[in-house]
């Protein structure tokens, strides 16, 4: 009796996603136009955060739920100021830049409001009057874990953008005005490590 072997045809599925319109990059011959039709089977168009400004306070509150259950913090539900402000960000990062922002207000927080002074990038701090737009209450203290977890965020964020860099003109110490051995004390205390 003979053996026999059946072959099966595996089916796969890719799922891509890009930034770039690959029909003009295709048509312009830097990107295989046998690879485009292969991958555009079904095509989902999904618009920049900045383009979707009713899906940011749904996404930020779902955000801030997340990070303050993780944390075992209590938050109230977002001020007309600060969804004001969130609509008003331009959004470069879409909605990963939305979830970190989202994470540091609520790490930021006192008294159960989120603080989007420390958590918005510099450039959306202050309103066309010139005076900040505050999210939280006029008066309120941060505990000391509250601090610790602030300062090992703020220096993750300052390595972060110098690429883990600690010591000189481009370091993240000469920008944080610190010395590189205190920088790398105060790492070494709140467990930073530069991620592998």
């Amino acid at each position: 009796m003979l053996g026999s072997s059946l072959t099966r045809k595996a089916n796969v599925r890719v799922l891509a996603a890009t930034n770039r319109d690959l029909r003009q990059t295709a048509q312009d011959g830097r990107f295989r136009e046998d690879l485009f039709y292969r991958l555009n089977v079904f095509p989902i168009e999904l618009p920049p955060l900045r383009d979707r400004c009713d899906d940011i306070p749904m996404l930020a509150w779902a955000f801030a739920r997340k990070f303050a259950q993780k944390m075992g913090r209590a938050l109230r539900p977002l001020s007309v100021e600060c969804v004001g402000r969130l609509k008003d960000y331009r959004w470069p990062g879409n909605v990963r830049e939305l979830e970190n922002v989202m994470e540091r207000a609520v790490i930021t927080a006192r008294d159960g409001c989120v603080d989007l002074e420390l958590a918005l990038p510099e450039s959306t701090h202050a309103t066309a009057s010139g005076l900040p737009v505050r999210c939280d209450e006029p008066f309120s203290f941060r505990t000391a874990q509250e601090m610790e977890a602030l300062e090992r965020s703020n220096l993750i964020l300052a390595l972060e953008a110098f690429n883990w860099r600690v010591a000189g003109e481009n370091g993240a110490a000469n920008r944080l005005g610190m010395n590189p051995s205190t920088l790398t004390s105060r790492m070494k205390a709140l467990g930073i490590q530069r991620p592998r």
